[in-house]
């Protein structure tokens, strides 16, 4: 991880010391480089806690990444578990865009889509528990995502089996059908054509396999009061909207306290 993608976990003093919060950060590069270099990065921090981070259960009934999500004391994405752990004062890391996030296309590799997800600020609102914004820049070029397509995940019947609604592309997927295909002459049509589809579904297709360096940005904690006055739906909806222009700004930070200024949803 060190060697491929330098790894950065920065203004990490930012988190509290003590206490539950929920951390909110971006997915991208459908997560694999976001998660291997947050480790890394709170492993050169030994007295920073590690928070518990939801996981999509596709990841915990896949192999092998089912067996190291658990041992890295990730919870299922679900309510019960969330507050769980933050009744016990554990901090809890949350990608709410998830796979609408994670499988955005290259081209949207600078921006934070939540898909109007709102259970996170709920998760918060109910526990009482400050947000700490994060952005992760740099990871989402790690694994080149071409287009998402709900159509190819039932198409392809494994993606969806799995709990996976859009199904990515990626160039590593699009360069090894290609190049298996381009064996048909020497191996048949239907063996390459075969060969082609179990490439794309395979998860070697979606490893980070381009080097590129990823920085993780902590922001500052927004508080339980500030973010939620009242139980309104237009407070959700506030809330919403401030904690993804705080996680995009911090995706787009160039140097020390230089935020690039740009479009917010």
């Amino acid at each position: 991880m060190r060697l491929a993608f330098r790894p950065a976990l920065e203004n990490a003093d930012r988190a509290p010391p003590e206490g539950a919060y929920l951390l909110v950060a971006n997915h991208s590069g459908l997560g694999n480089a976001d998660i291997a270099c947050l480790v890394v990065g709170y492993h050169d921090r030994p007295g920073m806690r590690f928070p518990a981070a939801m996981v999509h259960p596709a990841s915990f009934n896949s192999w092998p990444a089912g067996g190291w999500m658990a041992r890295l004391g990730a919870i299922p994405s679900t309510y019960e578990a969330a507050l769980g752990a933050l009744s016990q004062g554990v901090p809890v890391l949350v990608f709410p865009g998830g796979d609408v996030d994670a499988t955005r296309p290259i081209w949207r590799a600078r921006r934070a889509d939540f898909g109007g997800r709102q259970g996170f600020l709920k998760i918060a609102r109910q526990a009482k528990v400050p947000i700490v914004p994060m952005g992760i820049r740099g990871s989402h070029f790690t694994a080149p995502i071409l287009f998402r397509s709900s159509v190819l995940s039932n198409l392809l019947v494994f993606p969806r089996m799995n709990g996976v609604r859009r199904f990515p592309v990626t160039l590593l997927g699009v360069l090894g059908a290609a190049g298996l295909v381009a064996l048909a002459p020497a191996i048949g049509w239907l063996p390459a054509s075969i060969l082609a589809m179990l490439w794309i579904v395979l998860p070697l297709a979606q490893i980070p396999w381009v080097p590129w360096t990823v920085r993780m940005r902590l922001g500052e904690p927004i508080g339980h009061e500030d973010l939620f006055p009242d139980e309104g739906e237009e407070t959700l909806r506030r809330a919403y909207d401030r904690v993804v222009r705080a996680v995009e700004d911090l995706v787009n930070v160039r140097g020390p306290d230089q935020a690039r200024p740009g479009r917010h949803r």
